[in-house]
């Protein structure tokens, strides 16, 4: 296993929960998901509050292609769409997910990968497809516990990662947006994969929370990297910056709602390694 480049650097901190890290425009997007709202920070730990969410838990972000950030709202089963003015419903989900819903990739074209919300019975897990027009079908079933999810260069490839599978899964992507030709993408032993994102060898860089670390897996599941802060839970991760080399690490000391009322202590720190990102987000 080789040594990460640097040690990981704080960025900021003070949230509840940070989720979904999203790189656009040099900027970091992230949900606070148990604090309700969306934000931007830049490379120099500048915070700028994007949206408050009063009352909702924003999961995975996504952009359309005219620069419109699709919000998830979990509990509600619904994408919410901030034009940067206005707040609207952009998909309502809740015909389709029993429990609500969890993550999400958009992509090039607009069309949004969303994952089911944990179920007592799993492996009931599934993936939706919602189109630009906003019509939703269900595109996989028996996922378990679907949540970060990457699509690869050329659009080519969807990876979930099946947090109770522990495991990285790999769906062909039709020209219709239908997902074909499930395939494991790697096998994750003894860890469970939350938020994920992709560099340009096909490594897939996963937040472990339950393990407290991050992993770099490559395809077939040799883990070459890890990464672990201060015995943090690994919440989520993404490539950004100017050559998308740097790594964003999202962590939080807890994951139970609850455990996290009247807390502030999620924080995302950042790393420079040496394969850049690549694909979605």
């Amino acid at each position: 296993m080789s040594a990460p480049q640097q040690l990981p650097q704080l960025l900021t901190d003070d949230l509840v929960f940070g989720e979904g890290p999203r790189w656009r425009e040099g900027l970091l997007w992230f949900s606070d998901m148990h604090g309700e709202s969306v934000w931007t920070v830049d490379l120099s730990g500048n915070r700028t509050k994007v949206v408050d969410l009063p009352g909702r838990r924003p999961s995975g972000l996504g952009f359309l292609p005219n620069g419109d950030l699709l919000i998830v709202s979990m509990l509600e089963a619904e994408i919410l769409r901030w034009d940067r003015t206005d707040l609207s419903t952009y998909a309502d989900l809740t015909s389709l997910f029993v429990d609500g819903c969890n993550d999400m990739v958009v992509d090039q074209h607009g069309r949004a990968y969303v994952g089911s919300f944990p179920s007592i019975t799993p492996p009931g897990g599934r993936v939706v497809a919602v189109d630009p027009d906003g019509s939703a079908r269900i595109v996989a079933e028996e996922v378990v516990i679907p949540n970060g999810s990457v699509i690869t260069p050329g659009g080519t490839t969807l990876i979930v990662a099946e947090s109770l599978g522990r495991r990285l899964t790999a769906f062909d992507i039709e020209h219709n947006g239908d997902l074909s030709n499930r395939r494991v993408y790697a096998e994750c032993p003894n860890r469970g994969p939350d938020g994920i994102c992709l560099d340009e060898e096909g490594a897939v860089w996963a937040a472990m929370p339950l393990a407290r670390e991050f992993q770099r897996i490559m395809p077939g599941g040799e883990v070459v990297d890890s990464v672990s802060i201060d015995g943090r839970m690994g919440i989520a991760c993404t490539l950004g910056g100017v050559d998308r080399k740097t790594l964003f690490l999202l962590t939080a000391m807890d994951h139970d709602p609850v455990a996290l009322t009247g807390t502030r202590e999620g924080q995302i720190h950042t790393m420079t390694v040496a394969v850049p990102g690549a694909g979605i987000p």
